[in-house]
């Protein structure tokens, strides 16, 4: 496991480097998984490696093999994204394609913003037009993602899909208070001015049963450059490792699909 330490923080990264790369892509994982779970063993590691494109995963602050926290406001997107930047620093990468799924979305947008001419190409994975009406948008339960992780156990849980986080938290071997903690940070409302103004060429990719997304045309047209793709028959879990997911990522690195444009 290779590491690095930034605000104090220490950050656990994975670093393929296919012979003969010649771009960079950063790896940035949603809530509860961690760089294997979520890149790994979903393929994008060997998919990435075969294009000869630099593979960078990290698990986020608080997830995987990287320091737990417990206190809410270690969780910012601001200090997530400030973690993405000081690994492009630690292995002084000045530029680097973001892709970023569900949680993992916020952190590639905010760093984005913080640092745009040090991204080439953003990856909005798992994500839609909800994103936009805010966190509590993505779901009608009335228990909130901290007591769904706190919960005595998995079974008490009434609620599907805080069900199937904890589920899946659980089954990663992850520290369920740092989850908790994570999910209480106090972020404030994305910046719809600072999104708009974005030159990058961006994607906005979810499966169309994804309950928590919306539809990524939404959220797309909240941009400059973005563009939207919706994978048949997937929901937010399944979609990860969907070859059409794959595909439709590569085209748009590629320039090579037409997409609907604002």
């Amino acid at each position: 496991m290779a590491s690095f330490t930034t605000d104090g923080v220490s950050i656990a990264y994975d670093d393929i480097q296919p012979p003969g790369w010649n771009t960079a892509i950063i790896l940035i994982h949603g809530f509860a998984s961690n760089r294997n779970e979520g890149w790994k063993r979903t393929g994008w590691y060997q998919a990435m490696e075969r294009r000869r494109i630099r593979c960078i995963a990290l698990d986020q602050r608080g997830h995987g093999e990287s320091e737990k926290l417990y206190d809410p406001a270690l969780y910012t997107r601001e200090n997530m994204a400030r973690d993405v930047l000081a690994l492009m620093d630690h292995l002084d990468l000045g530029y680097a394609d973001l892709f970023g799924f569900s949680m993992g979305t916020r952190t590639a947008l905010q760093a984005a913003m913080d640092a745009p001419d040090r991204v080439g190409n953003l990856i909005l994975g798992g994500v839609g037009g909800k994103m936009l009406e805010g966190r509590q948008a993505s779901s009608a339960s009335t228990m909130t993602m901290a007591e769904a992780m706190l919960a005595p156990d998995a079974d008490s849980i009434t609620d599907p899909m805080m069900q199937s986080f904890r589920h899946f938290a659980t089954e990663q071997g992850e520290d369920l208070k740092a989850l908790a903690a994570c999910s209480q940070s106090p972020n404030t409302p994305l910046d719809r001015d600072a999104m708009a103004g974005l030159a990058m060429p961006l994607l906005v990719i979810a499966g169309a049963h994804d309950e928590l997304a919306g539809d990524p045309q939404d959220l797309a047209y909240a941009f400059a450059n973005g563009r939207a793709v919706t994978i048949p028959g997937c929901d937010h879990f399944s979609v990860i490792p969907h070859g059409m997911m794959k595909a439709a990522v590569f085209d748009f690195l590629d320039g090579s699909m037409d997409f609907e444009m604002r």
